[in-house]
């Protein structure tokens, strides 16, 4: 009988296929013979679920991450995350955020990076020395007077990619930025952002689908981006009534392409102990060419995972330790109780039963500027 250490490249290779990303790495640690095919890296890793990204490491100053289906952290040598905040998550990419108000589009599992232009309402010129007692004088998206901890989350509240950097070149990535949550967008080999015109109410949510960008309001107004002749949001789509439940404190809203279908998420929240706690969810399905909608009691038994990142869905059937029909979410903004007690907020709702359950233990929790977010590791 063969050694395991003399099985053939293609049986080797076929292995890999079944097999998530930690254990590609622990695959090649084996030997000579496995390391060589995992170098290869033909095979994309095995679907996972999506893992969470988190705070540095005090010590070592490695960026921490959680995977959901190993309920195990890792901690990564990114240098280039050190200190920054994480501001959104697309594609397997992160969007960071430093002291001096520059941002980076960085893969952490390759370390591709892209530096980016300064955000809208600053520049090259901003003192770098005044953030870290108040938001400096030429900076027009947030109150004067805040510390930059408690300002670095207006500067750029979400971001996102049209397409995977490492498949185009021609992607564009666009954010939600400052106090009103404006949006502005970025092409590789762009000087500076670009301000999108568009109504006074800030917007919740952005999302890419079927080659368009679209945002969504706090008055279930929907939007698409028009590039041309400049840029600018038009209202599309029907005319969604807004959730006025009597035990509602507020409402958040996601957007996601749903195999196809564009889903508006509203999350809703309570009042508790002086904190803001996620009460439910409804799932809406805007039918922007019929100008109707739909509303979802499931979501066919996959799970839903939302935040920061642009939007998640993934088959729970394909991935067992995965709540079916569960939406899983995490803390989605900088507010006093986050400072006071930490990322609370975190858990996963069940659409069938209408029950919360959690998926990290509350004991690990801890106060931060940024709240975790989610991300698919994208190694190649």
């Amino acid at each position: 009988m063969a050694a395991w250490s003399d099985l053939t490249f293609d049986v080797l290779e076929h292995i890999t296929s079944f097999l998530p990303l930690p254990d590609h790495y622990r695959f090649g640690a084996v030997c000579k013979n496995w390391r060589s095919v995992s170098k290869q890296r033909r095979r994309p890793p095995a679907p996972q679920l999506p893992w969470l990204v988190l705070e540095d490491d005090k010590e070592t100053r490695n960026r921490k991450f959680y995977s959901l289906s190993e309920a195990k952290h890792y901690s990564l040598d990114v240098p280039e995350l050190h200190g920054r905040y994480i501001c959104g998550s697309s594609h397997g990419w992160l969007f960071a955020v430093d002291l001096k108000i520059t941002g980076i589009l960085i893969n952490p599992f390759t370390r591709e990076c892209y530096e980016l232009p300064p955000f809208p309402g600053y520049n090259e010129y901003t003192n770098v020395t005044t953030l870290i007692e108040k938001v400096p004088g030429n900076y027009n998206g947030g109150p004067i007077g805040w510390t930059f901890a408690k300002m670095q989350p207006q500067i750029v509240f979400k971001a996102i990619l049209s397409h995977d950097p490492m498949e185009r070149s021609d992607f564009t990535a666009m954010i939600l930025f400052g106090e009103m949550h404006k949006s502005a967008f970025w092409r590789p080999g762009d000087s500076s952002w670009t301000v999108i015109d568009g109504p006074k109410s800030s917007m919740d949510d952005i999302l890419y689908f079927k080659g368009n960008f679209y945002a969504i309001a706090p008055n279930n107004k929907l939007y698409v981006v028009d590039f041309e002749p400049e840029p600018k949001l038009i209202k599309v789509g029907p005319k969604i009534p807004l959730e006025n439940g009597v035990e509602s404190c507020g409402i958040q809203r996601y957007l996601i392409d749903f195999n196809g279908h564009m889903l508006l998420i509203e999350r809703t929240y309570k009042s508790g102990n002086g904190k803001a706690i996620t009460d439910g969810f409804i799932v809406i399905e805007p039918k922007l060419e019929q100008n109707c909608y739909n509303i979802w009691c499931d979501i066919d038994g996959y799970a839903l995972f939302l935040g920061r990142n642009v939007c998640i869905h993934v088959d729970s059937c394909r991935l067992p330790k995965c709540k079916k029909n569960g939406i899983y979410f995490t803390h989605p903004n900088e507010s006093i109780s986050s400072v006071e007690f930490g990322f609370h907020d975190l858990g996963v709702f069940d659409m069938t039963d209408k029950t919360m359950g959690t998926f990290y233990s509350v004991e690990v929790f801890f106060p931060r500027v940024d709240s975790p977010v989610w991300i698919t590791p994208n190694p190649w």
